[in-house]
């Protein structure tokens, strides 16, 4: 089938087309999208060069599924463009994750609930989809009651430019332009989109929100400190769960060891637990350090990690976009005539 990438030529539209390719995804024709000033580039996908076009082109050709990963004014104003041509969007943006009138998908948990009525999908924030693949058998089994989340966030999520800037302090160059309001290199800023009124960041909330929305249960209290580090290769939390119900230690590690998209890695005493360098480039969530804790009854600690602009990011919206075709719920009326 066709299928568009729109922000083909940022950080993470970069990433969509290799998982496209890593995972065969079944494309007759791949559309580069990006803005008026990255037509005409060319973008790499399967040892070929693809040439970058502009959006209302895009639209032309009637792709089955637009992958959106252009920011949310992009695909605020684009994306009921493409989805009145009858083309489904899968929007990696926080544009439409808490309208009530679209799904909010992480396959694993809830893509069951997707109709070919559905054409605009959101795609959720990097820190909760690692988070939810984690508590969603917990939450099966035990209840969740509670969860209170410490992230330690990639660079990567905040894209191209804060790379460069955290190479560039570590190389002692401190005159580019800065994304962050502190240097990067050798520091911690607990400090991830805008604050709020209420105190907390817009991605502390995000947290709390989209996991109620995707674990279909307003009852689980979510409290999140999000903060950015100096590493690359993906997001790591330090999350604590109170049940409601009593659990048993290994009981929650043959769950999770049987969880689709999750891998456990919990042998502390031989050094093994997740770690971003050894997420880096996997689609897998990875978890460990699981220990009771011992302050409060019915309450777990565990560690978390995934490459962010993988699961995170590019790896959920193709298995969303996997799931759609694979379902037959895309197409244009025309297009499924035909």
């Amino acid at each position: 089938m066709k299928i568009a990438v729109v922000g083909a030529t940022g950080l993470v539209g970069g990433e969509i087309l290799k998982v496209l390719e890593e995972r065969n995804f079944p494309v007759t024709e791949l559309l580069a999208v990006a803005s008026e000033r990255s037509v005409g580039k060319e973008v790499t996908f399967k040892g070929k060069q693809v040439k970058v076009i502009g959006f209302e082109e895009a639209i032309a050709v009637r792709p089955e599924i637009a992958i959106f990963s252009a920011g949310g004014s992009t695909s605020l104003a684009l994306a009921p463009k493409f989805a009145e041509a009858g083309i489904t969007v899968v929007d990696n943006s926080s544009a439409w994750r808490m309208d009530a009138t679209k799904k909010l998908v992480v396959p694993e948990i809830n893509a069951s609930e997707l109709t070919r009525e559905d054409k605009i999908i959101a795609n959720p924030n990097c820190s909760t989809i690692q988070m939810v693949v984690v508590l969603n058998p917990l939450h099966q089994k035990y209840k969740i009651k509670r969860v209170v989340v410490s992230t330690y966030q990639s660079v990567t999520g905040t894209g191209k430019a804060a790379v460069d800037q955290l190479f560039a302090e570590r190389s002692g160059d401190h005159s580019k332009d800065k994304v962050y309001p502190h240097q990067i290199d050798l520091n911690v800023l607990p400090h991830i989109d805008v604050f709020l009124d209420n105190g907390y960041t817009k991605e502390e909330m995000k947290m709390t929100n989209e996991t109620k929305k995707i674990m279909s249960d307003d009852s689980i209290a979510v409290t999140a400190t999000t903060v950015r580090i100096p590493t690359i290769g993906g997001h790591s939390e330090a999350v604590n769960i109170e049940f409601e119900n009593e659990f048993d230690l290994d009981e929650v590690r043959q769950i999770l060891s049987s969880t689709e998209g999750v891998v456990l890695q919990d042998d502390p005493k031989n050094a093994v637990y997740p770690m971003p360098l050894t997420a880096h480039g996997k689609d897998e969530t990875f978890v460990g350090r699981i220990r009771r804790d011992e302050s409060q009854p019915k309450t777990l600690n565990l560690w978390i990690v995934a490459d962010n602009l993988r699961k995170g990011a590019a790896t959920n919206a193709v298995q969303i976009a996997e799931y759609l075709a694979k379902h037959d719920l895309v197409g244009t009326p025309e297009q499924v005539q035909a």
